[in-house]
């Protein structure tokens, strides 16, 4: 079964990625987590995602789509990658997503494809 790995990070966790004092160990954690996935054999597809203020969001108003700079929502935490990977069954995919180096995880069944 293929499920989703939707990693959340806070704005903090976001600038660890360019700040010259925090990158070397934010990229290690992530690099040896990445590593132990690809081992394992289980990745599908996976991507890290540019920071949220570079978005653009689509919503239908009135029959027409209007373009908005930045996410959908405005939280404390946004979407900074993700990974598909298959796996046995969802405590496999718990267990996996509980091995990532940020705090927030949200795992995903995905619905296989229409044939």
């Amino acid at each position: 079964m293929h499920y989703t790995l939707l990693f959340y990070e806070t704005p903090e966790e976001f600038s660890h990625r360019n700040d010259p004092l925090k990158q070397q160990d934010y990229m290690a954690g992530w690099a040896h987590y990445v590593k132990a996935l690809r081992d394992a054999g289980i990745v599908v597809s996976s991507s890290g995602l540019y920071p949220p203020e570079t978005a653009a969001s689509l919503r239908r108003q009135g029959g027409e789509m209007l373009v908005q700079d930045g996410p959908i929502t405005e939280t404390k935490e946004q979407l900074g990658g993700f990974f598909v990977i298959d796996v046995p069954d969802l405590d496999t995919a718990l267990e996996w997503a509980s091995r990532c180096p940020n705090n927030a995880v949200e795992v995903r069944q995905n619905i296989p494809p229409i044939k």
